[in-house]
């Protein structure tokens, strides 16, 4: 489960673990890494095991690659409720999907994309090459050798335009601003005879969700099919009912099964309406090294090009994840809101003994509707440990390293407290997953409790730990 996918999965050869510090096989550590990376499951490598012990070599067959894709693809459909006809692609990792979005954007009318990121900084980091239609790390997943930034070959001129998701205070911008800002890109786009994409974040670095649905409603009626959207939904933090809203506005939804998900990293997928298949860019020469034929949905332009091969670490990953989305999914929702409601105090009283304070999930004012969603904004929590101007992003990060090694594993800090003139504050991210609140459901109210004010002790203790340590290496 640690090949099929670019340098990042790579493990050390002295501790086993990959660069985000998540093992593909169990461990006994307390992990509320979520929002970063996690360790796969004990339940979910029974399950992969299962397969192999079944499949054997078949793994590696084509033919089989292509016959369990489809059937994982049966799996989310019905783990989602999504009509038979929704296509899925699949991908090595959330960072190759933006090639797939770019594709969908680049079809019939043949002209150049203007790609309109938001929230860079709270996505993955290497969005940024993978938006522009540039390579973003110095290997494909196919092992191909590569130099990061430059151009993907046939994935034309594409231009990108960024947007922060909070201001200079670090405080959210909410929807109407965010919607104000890319409209006046999009104009300026199309006089350009270019086509202006948009992605919309559902659940960032720190849970937000923007711009909403009114406010894409809105730029939908007024330029039509001049304009297209893309979810960033890779954090999984998404109900059934917000895909379904976005599918039936005809817009592509990305998630991925390393975070929420729970399982392994890395790996991906797109979920989109059958009508849009037809009117996608046909896959170039370029994407012949990223993936294979089976990852595309029967019916994608150019889709013959790729290589008719297997990825069985790509595919042993998918399988971990989506036995987790399966179990999730049966859970009711007074349960999920019960978990959430107990972790959210949880955090709180961490914060209390640590001297930290939440960064808010939402905007100004949308507190109430921040409560209505319990995946997308309440199952992330996200640390300003700053302390006034005492510890700055570098000094989490050191933190971060140091608790990995008492066995605490938490989200990586996120730059989302904003110092100015380019410096920040330091943060540390706690987040639940599928296959802990699948174990959390098993547990009566006090048990709950209990347990998460254990968690939450042995964190305070290691993060103290940490920070004492660090400033005493200062000091000397």
């Amino acid at each position: 489960m640690s090949s099929g996918g670019d340098a990042r999965i790579e493990l050390d050869p002295d501790s086993g673990l990959n660069r985000y510090h998540s093992s593909p096989w169990p461990r006994d550590i307390i992990a509320y890494a979520s929002s970063t990376a996690n360790d796969i499951s004990r339940s979910a490598f029974t399950h992969v095991e299962s397969v192999l012990a079944e499949h054997g070599s078949l793994v590696s067959s084509p033919e089989f690659y292509r016959e369990r894709l489809e059937s994982l693809r049966n799996k989310i459909r019905t783990a989602y409720t999504l009509p038979e006809s929704t296509q899925i692609a699949f991908a090595p990792s959330g960072t190759d999907l933006e090639y797939i979005a770019l594709l969908s954007a680049s079809g019939e009318q043949n002209r150049p994309v203007h790609n309109i990121l938001l929230g860079s900084d709270e996505v993955g980091s290497g969005c940024i090459h993978s938006a522009h239609g540039h390579y973003f790390s110095g290997e494909t997943a196919l092992g191909i050798a590569t130099i990061p930034g430059m151009p993907v070959d046939g994935l034309g001129d594409t231009s990108l335009r960024e947007f922060p998701v909070r201001d200079e205070a670090g405080v959210a911008y909410n929807s109407g601003q965010i919607a104000k800002q890319i409209d006046s890109v999009i104009s300026a786009a199309l006089a350009r005879s270019e086509k202006p994409l948009i992605h919309i974040v559902h659940g960032s670095k720190t849970g937000l969700i923007l711009p909403h649905l009114g406010e894409i409603d809105a730029l939908r009626e007024k330029y039509g099919t001049d304009i297209a959207f893309v979810v960033d939904a890779c954090q999984a933090r998404i109900t059934s009912q917000a895909i379904a809203d976005y599918l039936r506005r005809d817009i592509m939804v990305f998630l991925t099964g390393s975070k929420f998900m729970g399982g392994p990293p890395f790996s991906g997928f797109a979920v989109m309406p059958e009508k849009m298949l037809p009117h996608c860019g046909s896959i170039p020469a370029g994407l012949c090294d990223i993936f294979r034929r089976a990852e595309f949905p029967v019916g994608w332009p150019g889709q013959a090009r790729l290589r008719a091969e297997s990825n069985p670490g790509l595919l042993l990953r998918l399988e971990a994840s989506l036995f987790e989305l399966e179990r999730f999914q049966l859970l009711d929702i007074a349960e999920i809101v019960r978990i959430t409601d107990e972790f959210r105090t949880a955090t709180q009283w961490l914060c209390d003994q640590i001297g930290a304070e939440k960064v808010h999930s939402y905007p100004p004012g949308e507190k109430d509707e921040a409560r209505l969603h319990p995946l997308e904004m309440r199952t992330l929590v996200t640390l300003n440990i700053s302390d006034g101007h005492s510890l700055d992003f570098d000094d989490a990060t050191r933190i971060h390293k140091a608790m990995v090694t008492k066995n605490i594993r938490l989200g990586q800090p996120v730059r989302c407290v904003k110092w100015g003139r380019g410096r920040f504050g330091g943060t540390l991210r706690l987040g639940l997953s599928m296959p802990q609140m699948v174990k959390f459901a098993t547990l009566d109210g006090p048990e709950l409790a209990r347990k998460m004010h254990a968690d939450m002790e042995a964190i305070a203790i290691a993060y103290q730990e940490a920070r004492d340590s660090m400033f005493m290496a200062t000091e000397s």
